[in-house]
């Protein structure tokens, strides 16, 4: 008897535009092509058997290290959430499970937690923001959280519950100060204007800045998915050898432009006191907290 073949996987390759549009104090826009992979984090255990060039926890040409997400609690710069659970729960899941429940959402062992990112690469990892799409065990959109990195490897979370809706596909948002150093363009008096859909046969991601009430800028993330396959993960290779490299090189020629345009800037160190909930904080950061 032939063996039967494996169940198709759930996670997923998404082949994504990404958008950014500026609208003041000057204009700028800019588009460029990059690929994100939602994994689901219950498939994590077999991953590597099923994919070639894909590892979790091990050097591959593409890996996931579960430390680099949603870490243990570690010090965090001006902390004005809720405590999170100590000690942490080990695998990734369950700390993502941990917590949704420090903020109120509930979501029980059976959720489904669905985490889009960018993979190590050559063993290289960089990620402007990465994803936690939470659904409970019918299935039903929850919650997600944002994670946002910035260049001096610090990250801010983001907790986004359900919005309301009568009609329509079920969304995860809303608008929470920034209070977090993304780009030396963009003051921390913003707030972020989150939309997350669950990822499904598209990826739909819109994150809009708001500065005294005015949208300021504009980011989109959306793409096809495509079955995370060995074949397509080495064609992605292929096609951008240096995906990461091009992600940094590409946030420091805008910011060059943005310069050029003469649009102010602000310093890491200015108002630090305005820079909260962030882990793994910048000297520029604990040099300037209170004693």
């Amino acid at each position: 008897m032939s063996t039967p073949a494996p169940p198709a996987l759930a996670s997923r390759l998404y082949a994504c535009r990404v958008l950014h549009e500026r609208f003041a104090p000057k204009r700028h826009r800019f588009a460029y092509r990059l690929f994100y992979l939602a994994f689901d984090l219950d498939e994590l255990p077999v991953l590597h058997r099923r994919l070639r060039f894909f590892s979790v926890n091990r050097p591959n040409l593409f890996s996931l290290r579960e430390r680099d997400y949603l870490p243990s609690p570690a010090p965090v710069h001006q902390p004005t959430g809720p405590a999170e659970p100590q000690p942490a729960p080990a695998s990734l899941k369950a700390r993502v499970l941990a917590y949704c429940a420090s903020q109120g959402a509930s979501l029980g062992s059976e959720a489904k937690v669905t985490l889009v990112t960018l993979p190590r690469v050559f063993g290289h990892a960089f990620n402007p923001v990465s994803f936690y799409v939470c659904c409970d065990s019918a299935g039903d959109l929850r919650c997600a959280i944002a994670a946002v990195t910035n260049t001096f490897h610090e990250t801010k979370l983001y907790f986004l519950p359900r919005l309301p809706s009568a009609s329509g596909p079920a969304v995860c948002g809303g608008r929470v100060p920034k209070h977090f150093y993304v780009s030396p363009f963009s003051g921390l008096e913003v707030a972020f204007d989150f939309r997350v859909h669950a990822p499904g046969r598209k990826l739909a991601v819109v994150i809009d800045d708001y500065e005294a009430g005015r949208r300021t800028l504009h980011t989109t993330l959306g793409g096809d998915a495509e079955p995370l396959t060995s074949a397509r993960l080495l064609g992605r290779l292929v096609r951008s050898p240096a995906v990461l490299f091009r992600v940094l090189t590409l946030i420091h020629w805008q910011a060059l432009r943005l310069w050029l345009k003469r649009v102010p800037h602000f310093r890491k160190a200015d108002r630090a006191d305005l820079q909260r909930d962030v882990r793994h904080p910048h000297s520029s950061l604990t040099r300037h907290s209170p004693a």
